[in-house]
């Protein structure tokens, strides 16, 4: 009985892996039923009662995304899941043996390939061994930097159908599609519906994280990186510049904010500081490359000479993660 038990035990460890009788050949386990086949997969078939006929070998995916077949003849299998693969395949033996059993195996998945591009550790075209998902992809490009934004963009072709994601939007000209989805809420897994199954040929990509300046009176001036947030409150913002020196004006400070695309003159936004530490204003959310001036208690007003000496100094402003 002990020696049946291990018997038993030993062929439901080897369950996964098939062994071809002809060669030797070692195919992977099952890949799941979602796998979307591409050009340059090679898959291992074998037909139940047809193994003279379908020899049990390795097919390699042309090109141009098809397979050709003994008695089946030659079709596409470029887009199929390895269900649809199957029930094509059926469909075209039928009139050769009724209700043919049939399996398919990956040899070789050189159709799932990703690019990673922006703020990972390794980025380029990643190969994806079998069905992943987007946390998957981040962990394969080493995770994220440590100045990443706070939003993980999918781009993906169209012939895929449109991202299900509720951003997802449609490029009319290329009908691709594009979402995004919070880094922070994914790798919480706040919402596991954000954790998409990543098709061949979709580009992800981190962009850098945008920057806040606080310039002027300031204790500690300088960029503060949105890592996490899209924006920052002005109070969180004077307090990661350490607060007010005793020089300062605060109920003449003012927000410069770059116009969107980047060029033009920047719009001044007047704020003073001092009612709203008082409650008595609301607080006001920063945006990226905002810049916070808080002027000298000498200086009445800024100048537009002064505004751009503000900006050209944070330019070259050290930053600071946040």
């Amino acid at each position: 009985m002990g020696l049946l038990r291990y018997f038993v035990l030993l062929c439901v460890l080897w369950v996964p892996v098939q062994i071809c009788a002809q060669g030797g050949l070692i195919a992977r386990p099952p890949a799941a039923p979602e796998y979307v086949l591409g050009s340059g997969d090679e898959i291992l078939i074998h037909v139940v009662d047809m193994e003279d006929e379908i020899p049990e070998k390795p097919v390699r995916i042309d090109p141009n995304g098809y397979v050709d077949i003994p008695l089946a003849g030659r079709f596409r299998a470029n887009g199929l899941t390895l269900d649809q693969f199957k029930a094509e395949l059926a469909s075209r033996l039928a009139k050769y043996v009724n209700n043919p059993r049939i399996s398919v195996n990956m040899t070789d998945d050189r159709s799932r390939s990703v690019s990673m591009i922006g703020e990972v550790v390794t980025p380029g075209v990643h190969q994806l061994q079998g069905p992943a998902h987007l946390i998957d992809v981040l962990s394969l490009a080493g995770g994220t930097r440590a100045d990443a934004g706070p939003r993980v963009i999918v781009t993906r072709e169209q012939k895929w159908g449109k991202i299900p994601l509720p951003d997802a939007t449609v490029d009319p000209s290329t009908g691709s599609s594009v979402a995004s989805v919070s880094l922070d809420d994914l790798q919480a897994s706040k919402n596991p519906a954000d954790n998409i199954l990543i098709y061949p040929n979709d580009i992800v990509s981190i962009p850098k994280a945008e920057i806040v300046y606080v310039m002027g009176n300031v204790h500690k001036s300088g960029g503060f990186q949105l890592s996490s947030h899209p924006t920052i409150s002005l109070l969180q913002a004077i307090a990661l510049a350490e607060y007010m020196d005793n020089n300062a004006k605060p109920e003449k400070a003012m927000i410069l904010r770059q116009p969107q695309g980047g060029d033009g003159t920047p719009k001044e936004i007047p704020v003073n500081i001092s009612l709203i530490l008082a409650n008595k204003a609301p607080d006001i959310a920063l945006q990226g490359n905002d810049i916070l001036y808080v002027p000298n208690s000498a200086m009445k007003t800024v100048s537009r000479r002064a505004a751009e000496a503000i900006i050209q100094a944070a330019v070259g402003a050290a930053v600071f993660r946040f």
